[in-house]
């Protein structure tokens, strides 16, 4: 599961705007759910997004909401966050990782170690 990051290499000022972007290879896209997590310093892991493949579903964290959005592409295998109104406390390590299609949504971001694949995660660092 390969997780890049568009745009100087993760490095933007608050108020800006970064996309994500996460290839899916060597498993059947269609058959999993996938999901944004990020890890900042210092802070637990937190589930920020997931998408469902099967019917376009899509779940946020309250701290995302509205800024935040997640989609897929089916034919390229590739999922998306595209992140808006950044602010300096998005800096954090964003993983994207695929798991089963099944269970709340709020659920399932909180089961990152459970998830059938896991990129290596990018540095998104957002300045002030």
């Amino acid at each position: 599961l390969r997780c890049s990051c568009r745009l100087w290499g993760g490095l933007v000022q608050a108020g800006g705007s970064l996309r994500l972007s996460c290839a899916a290879s060597g498993f059947t896209f269609d058959d999993y759910a996938f999901g944004w997590f990020r890890q900042a310093p210092g802070k637990e892991r937190e589930g920020v997004s997931c998408i469902s493949t099967r019917d376009g579903g899509t779940y946020y964290a309250d701290s995302v909401k509205g800024r935040f959005t997640i989609s897929s592409d089916n034919a390229k295998n590739t999922v998306y966050l595209q992140m808006n109104s950044l602010k300096p406390e998005d800096t954090a390590v964003y993983y994207c990782a695929a798991g089963s299609q099944f269970g709340p949504p709020e659920v399932w971001l909180e089961n990152f170690h459970g998830m059938d694949y896991r990129g290596k995660g990018t540095q998104v660092t957002v300045s002030s």
